[in-house]
């Protein structure tokens, strides 16, 4: 085989494995996302966010005839997840947190990246802003100031299983950039995160963002699916 051949192929073979980018939020409506839980809390709404100035810690939603954000108001929410399912994946999705406020971003609805107002912090643990919640703290303090924009890629590679249905491999977080700092490379997990969906291991699952905690809004909600 010559070496132009070679790698052509290659260039097919990495083509191959990466499917293309799947928008999650039209910035519309809620059209592809499920509620969990009771739906009488529901607090997810679509509109422009931003902070109330005459209380950080509170979130301010307007209309919005273009495009809008996906948008929790409350601190007593529910959880919201995709119907699309995901195993292996690149997520890109954008965060703006009040102060104090908490959220979180589970992969496949069982293993969570965290979301908090971690801003200036200086000693962190895994409940801070980037952590991977149970497991690693982030490798250093990349938040902004409540009331930014923040951006998470996130590339996650999903549990494996034998024919027997046995997990044969765990999930892993490969790689995690916050606002373009890396904060995690190969953080392996023994199972899922407390708050899950099911808290049970499977192939696939769906993106789910936590409501019950705190105010939040996302936005630019992008997923990039990885074969295996």
């Amino acid at each position: 085989m010559t070496i132009r051949v070679c790698i052509g192929l290659c260039l097919l073979v990495s083509s191959a494995a990466a499917a293309e980018p799947v928008r999650l939020f039209n910035g519309k409506d809620l059209t592809g996302w499920k509620l969990h839980g009771d739906t009488n809390r529901n607090r997810w709404q679509v509109g422009r966010s931003s902070l109330d100035p005459k209380n950080p810690a509170k979130m301010l939603l307007e209309p919005s005839s273009s495009e809008g954000e996906l948008v929790n108001t409350d601190n007593s929410g529910i959880n919201i997840a995709t119907e699309a399912e995901f195993g292996d994946c690149i997520l890109e999705i954008e965060v703006m947190v009040p102060k104090g406020s908490n959220s979180g971003i589970y992969l496949m609805g069982e293993y969570e990246v965290q979301v908090l107002d971690s801003y200036g912090k200086r000693e962190l643990t895994y409940g801070d802003m980037g952590g991977i919640y149970n497991y690693a703290p982030p490798r250093q303090n990349a938040a902004k100031k409540p009331g930014e924009w923040q951006k998470f890629v996130i590339e996650f590679r999903a549990p494996r299983f034998g024919d027997d249905g046995q997990r044969q491999q765990q999930a892993r977080f490969v790689k995690v950039t916050l606002n373009g700092q890396v904060i995690h490379e190969n953080v392996e997990l023994r199972g899922p995160t407390a708050g899950g969906l099911t808290g049970r291991e499977k192939p696939r699952g769906p993106l789910m963002l936590q409501g019950d905690h705190g105010p939040v809004a996302y936005r630019h909600i992008v997923v990039r699916p990885l074969d295996h």
